[in-house]
This record gives structure tokens, C-alpha cells and sequence, in this order.
């Protein structure tokens, strides 16, 4: 896997922002039009979006895996025995260990280089009549991620940070729908931007310490740099947006896809 999905995640600093992190996981599940047995959700974070599919499927079984021990630790709060369970794993080495009938990865993609040739396989392994669910942030040519990435790239920064984010992590619906469709596989790829309205000081820059920031912070460490990196960074973030009467405007594109095969 990339060296983003090393990072080290925070469950409590990816949950300042849980009602707008959990809106898109919503619009995806609304989709859904099938009653799974059984369900894997890959990439469950600190769990508490996976634990609404118990209430929505009474009689799913499902387990959500991650590859931060962290995020893991939280989410065991919300097991349920019997019907919703939790454990550390690789979302690129998972393989079902029995037939899925709903797989679902929410914002987790963009993190693993390898993942169309893993969404073939993940569909090509779900249960007759089942369904892949997945969404992943479409930011990436936005200032937040822009400006980022050049600060990175910088001469303060590069030989610390350069190339530690790609610039393309993902594909469009368009392409998303191509690999599936070309084998076999129903598609329906949308994508939606939220216009997000942010409150607090500096608000984009705590929306991003909860995601894109991980992997920076993680190789900066516990270096004496990290509040220089961090202001530089948040003072090009004031600028490119600006905070209004009402809040600090947002803009934050989602692609979502969900694919199956048969009824």
C-alpha cells in the first residue's frame, strides 16, 4: 500500500467534522437497493457510519475492518455480538472469507494506488445479486489539496515531503463506470459537489487535519518544523478561503459508484 495509508489516524480530529464526513456515506447507502445477509465495510474508521447499517439491515451481519489500530480501538464501542463486529486489516489484501452480498468502502480509495484492479476483484467475489458501494473524495484539483501538495514540493519541504501525495489518486464516474461495466458488471457512477459551510478558526485546515494532513503530519513527526509547515500552510488556506459573515465556504466534490451484477 501507499505511504498514505500508513499514516497514523486520530479518530477524534476525523470526527470534528462527523455530519459533513457522513453525509456522502449516506447518499451512498440510498443507492443500495438490495437486502444483504451480509456485509463487509472496508476502510470502517472509527465505526460509528457502519453501526447505521445495522438499524437500516436488522438481520445483516456485519464486519468492518481498518488498517489503523486506532480508528479499530473506537469502533469496538459499537459492536453489537452476533451482527456487528470490527478488527485491523489491509482494505488491499481483504479477500471475503465468505459470500458478500454488500461490500462497501467509504473515502478510502484515494489511499490505495492499486484500487481499480482491486474493485474488479471485490465485485467478481460478491454473492449473486450483491452490490460493491464506494465513494472517494474528488478534491484533488482543488486549492485545499493544491496548495498542499506545492507546499510539499517546496525547497523548505521537499526533501522531507516531496512525492508523499499524488496529484490523481483517483478516476472519474466515466472511468469507474468503464472498468466495471466492461466486465459484466450494472453500473450506476454519479458524483456530487457539497457546497460545505465551515465554522471555527481556520476551519479547512482542521477539516484536512482529519484526512489529507495525516500521512504530512506523520512523516514531519514530531520535528520543530511542524508549526511553521502548519501556518504557512493555513495562511494559504485564509486566503483561499475566505471566511464570510455565515462561515467558511467549502466546495468538496464526491464520486460515487455502486456496481452489481443480476438482480
Amino acid at each position: 500500500m501507499s505511504r498514505q495509508a500508513e499514516a497514523i489516524w486520530d479518530p477524534a480530529q476525523y470526527g470534528v467534522f462527523g455530519d459533513e464526513r457522513g453525509r456522502a456515506f449516506a447518499e451512498l447507502m440510498r443507492r443500495v437497493d438490495i437486502e444483504p445477509g451480509r456485509v463487509a465495510d472496508l476502510g470502517c474508521g472509527s465505526g460509528e457510519l457502519t453501526a447505521t447499517l445495522t438499524r437500516r439491515w436488522p438481520d445483516a451481519i456485519v464486519h468492518g475492518i481498518d488498517a489503523s489500530p486506532e480508528m479499530i480501538d473506537a469502533a469496538r464501542a459499537h459492536e453489537i455480538p452476533g451482527r456487528l463486529s470490527f478488527g485491523v486489516g489491509d482494505v488491499a489484501s481483504w479477500r471475503p472469507g465468505a459470500p458478500t452480498d454488500l461490500i462497501v468502502s467509504n473515502a478510502v480509495l484515494h489511499w490505495v494506488p492499486e484500487h481499480p484492479r482491486l474493485l474488479a476483484s471485490w465485485a467478481a467475489g460478491l454473492a449473486p445479486g450483491g452490490r460493491l458501494a464506494f465513494q472517494v473524495p474528488g478534491n484533488f484539483d482543488m486549492p485545499s489539496h493544491v496548495l498542499l501538495r506545492e507546499l510539499c514540493e517546496s525547497p523548505r519541504w521537499q526533501s522531507r515531503l516531496g512525492g508523499l501525495l499524488r496529484s490523481a489518486p483517483i478516476l472519474d464516474p466515466a472511468g469507474y463506470l468503464q472498468l466495471l461495466a466492461s466486465r459484466g458488471f450494472s453500473v450506476d457512477a454519479w458524483e456530487t459537489t457539497y457546497a460545505q459551510v465551515l465554522q471555527g478558526d481556520d476551519p479547512v485546515l482542521e477539516w484536512m487535519k482529519g484526512s489529507t494532513l495525516r500521512p504530512v503530519l506523520s512523516a514531519l513527526g514530531s520535528c520543530s518544523g511542524v508549526g511553521e509547515f502548519l501556518r504557512e500552510y493555513a495562511a494559504a488556506l485564509r486566503e483561499a478561503y475566505p471566511r464570510a459573515e455565515h462561515g467558511t465556504v467549502f466546495p468538496f466534490r464526491r464520486v460515487f459508484v455502486v456496481a452489481g451484477r443480476g438482480p
